[in-house]
């Protein structure tokens, strides 16, 4: 039979990281923010919902997507699974004093996509002192399974976003 986890150990930290709940204001902020920026702007995606191991964003539909077979670009995708999992990543870090960067990122084209909303799930797999690990899924308007991924993610002491609120609601 398996000892039980620690007390201090990476499994009840996730449990009780997975209970909490993010701030509104810190959201809402938090959301502008990412939604905001020049690149997230640009490509036409924003964030739809974020917690605690998870994040969601999403791509609109659009023409300029596409590759000259007619199917989406696999770029769109790969900066989903990439924005989907740096997010799902994100809180379990604690605070946002630290930022993140990607050190790989692994996926499999599934489906093609063509013009139609695209939806990424991101969802932490490992949160770690250094490194996280986080898989995602993109599906397309109609449910389909387009593509997954994984990524890596390495922590950047000092180089967060510092919103200047509690990540938590008390």
């Amino acid at each position: 039979m398996p000892s039980p986890p620690s007390s201090d150990g990476p499994e009840l930290r996730a449990q009780a990281g997975a209970r909490r709940v993010l701030n509104p204001q810190y959201r809402e902020r938090l959301f502008a923010l990412i939604d905001g920026a020049p690149f997230v702007r640009h490509i036409g995606m924003r964030i739809s919902d974020l917690a605690w191991g998870h994040a969601v964003f999403d791509m609109g539909p659009a023409e300029f997507r596409l590759q000259p077979f007619g199917v989406v670009h696999g770029g769109n995708i790969a900066t989903l699974i990439d924005t989907a999992t740096f997010w799902a990543c994100f809180l379990a870090m604690g605070s946002d004093d630290d930022g993140l960067a990607s050190v790989d990122l692994k996926l499999n084209y599934l489906a093609p996509a063509r013009v139609e909303a695209l939806r990424c799930t991101g969802t932490l797999i490992k949160a770690g002192k250094t490194l996280s690990y986080a898989g995602a899924e993109v599906v397309g308007g109609d449910g389909r399974l387009i593509a997954h991924g994984t990524s890596t993610l390495m922590r950047l002491p000092g180089l967060g976003v510092k919103l200047g609120l509690p990540l938590w609601s008390e």
